[in-house]
């Protein structure tokens, strides 16, 4: 696929993607002098739960068009990729499950957690995002049987790139912990 149809395929995700966010989101805070503390971004409407699995599965979507735009298989190795793709996929949703309930721990509490919550909160973060390395660790000799070297680096740079950008949009809708 020629550099400039992935570019436009990248942005198109970009865009799509920051574009569920609700422009709000990018407001600053106006009761909080400028020099004293930035403004950070304020969280849209509570998520439901029925928000959160159709955001999930749209990203899925996504990430799968994205993968397959970018990535050069032939017929063979199509064949051979896609249902490993899947089986990660579905192990990857299996450990983002964590993380998608302390998002709804947020949303539900605005942002007010107790110290305990908080504590708690952390040392989940970390613990989701070290399931998902040891996921990708995992995975590496599984992809490795199914694409080359090359194309094995080129998928794990696009899972990762699309992961930071649906983190991104993640974030921007989580409320902020109050302190």
């Amino acid at each position: 696929m020629p550099a400039m149809m992935r570019n436009l395929l990248v942005a198109t995700l970009i865009i799509t993607t920051l574009g569920i966010v609700d422009p709000g989101v990018y407001a600053q805070e106006t009761n909080a002098p400028q020099a004293a503390r930035p403004a950070l971004p304020e969280a849209p409407r509570p998520i439901s739960d029925e928000d959160i699995q159709l955001l999930r599965k749209d990203i899925r979507a996504q990430r799968k068009q994205l993968i397959a735009a970018n990535l050069p298989l032939t017929p063979s190795e199509a064949e051979k990729f896609w249902p490993v793709y899947d089986r990660y996929v579905s192990e990857l949703v299996s450990n983002n499950d964590k993380k998608y309930a302390l998002i709804k721990q947020f949303v539900q509490t605005d942002g007010v957690l107790t110290d305990t919550q908080a504590d708690d909160a952390v040392k989940q973060w970390v613990s989701v995002d070290e399931s998902v390395a040891a996921l990708r660790r995992k995975y590496i000799p599984v992809f490795r049987k199914v694409l080359s070297a090359k194309n094995e680096a080129l998928f794990y740079q696009i899972d990762r790139r699309a992961q930071l950008m649906i983190d991104l949009q993640l974030m921007a809708m989580i409320p902020m912990v109050q302190p």
